[in-house]
């Protein structure tokens, strides 16, 4: 039998197919071989097969089809940015990084994000952002749908500041992030918990506009590490 170490067949064929899309061999516009192809060609299930491509469809890398004919298979729709990028995104994909090192990870990237959108001026175009937030007013949202609202605010914040690097590492979090902040909710005090976050967000978004960098950062992380102590994570 193989040992923990070794990687499921499902990230097998991720590796498999990265090779192929990081070595050209594979470009945009361009359909991979049917899942009984792949699954003969590298020795593993058709559910494997499913399973890998799945994860490349949420990183937004192709799109799958159904049905038969030229138009069917999994059409690759962009290329990774990169081996380490494309890593990171596959490994948070399949949640691989634990709940403490993203929160973590958060606090440096954010804090940074939010001084440098409160240093620049004039101030950088914050309507993403707030469009975001505006969203989340909307009182009918359940708390799922606010939260998943929620993450993507972030990542508009880092695409705000324009750092590339910073705002591509935001985006490959976004779903651990999800998963994460989805995880803790506590239902039965979210209503109180909801009415926070809103405060808070405006309260960021706020200081950036005042050009108060120390504010801003302040905000933040007292806004991360507030949400992650009262969720159920309470072992970090």
């Amino acid at each position: 039998m193989p040992s923990d170490s070794s990687p499921r067949a499902w990230e097998q064929v991720l590796t498999h197919l990265e090779k192929r899309l990081t070595s050209g061999e594979v470009v945009p516009g361009q359909r991979l071989p049917g899942e009984r192809i792949l699954a003969a060609e590298l020795g593993v299930g058709r559910s494997s097969v499913r399973e890998a491509l799945r994860v490349m469809e949420a990183l937004g890398l192709l799109k799958a089809q159904t049905g038969s004919g030229p138009t069917s298979g999994a059409m690759i729709v962009a290329r990774p940015t990169g081996g380490m990028t494309m890593l990171m995104r596959m490994q948070v994909a399949a949640q691989g990084f634990p709940v403490t090192d993203v929160v973590k990870t958060r606090l440096v990237l954010e804090a940074e994000v939010m001084q440098e959108l409160a240093r620049t001026q004039p101030t950088p175009d914050l309507g993403a952002a707030v469009e975001l937030l505006d969203s989340m007013d909307n009182l009918d949202l359940s708390a799922h749908e606010f939260l998943i609202l929620d993450a993507q605010f972030h990542v508009a914040l880092a695409d705000a500041a324009g750092n590339q690097v910073v705002a591509a590492m935001m985006t490959g979090l976004r779903e651990s992030i999800e998963a994460y902040v989805l995880s803790g909710v506590n239902l039965e005090s979210w209503p109180t918990t909801c009415c926070r976050l809103r405060n808070e967000h405006r309260g960021i978004v706020d200081a950036v506009q005042a050009g108060d960098p120390d504010l801003a950062r302040e905000r933040i992380t007292g806004h991360i590490r507030g949400y992650y102590a009262e969720s159920t994570h309470t072992g970090a």
